[in-house]
């Protein structure tokens, strides 16, 4: 999960992404995929979440969110390849 908070811009408020969880205030998460970033935006997910008024610029979680797939080979489903911290025994 990616957490995302806003923060004020000169043009409103716009989403800032949080993956090390220390920016302060409200914070809201998304999976890192591009799907559930569109799901959300129609939802309206983030304005409820953070509670926030207007519009919210998500440019900056789009991108980063396309930076990361972009950097994380994708395996034969079409999702980046995962590694499980869990081992049988």
């Amino acid at each position: 999960m990616l957490r995302v908070t806003a923060v004020d811009a000169p043009t409103g408020q716009r989403l800032a992404v949080d993956p090390a969880r220390r920016l302060p205030g409200r914070g809201a998460h998304v999976h890192p995929d591009p799907a559930c970033l569109a799901l959300a935006e129609r939802r309206r997910a983030f304005v409820r979440a953070l509670r926030l008024t207007g519009l919210v610029d998500t440019a900056p979680v789009a991108e980063f969110i396309e930076r990361t797939r972009a950097a994380t080979p994708a395996t034969e489903d079409g999702r980046g390849s995962r590694t499980s911290s869990t081992t049988k025994g």
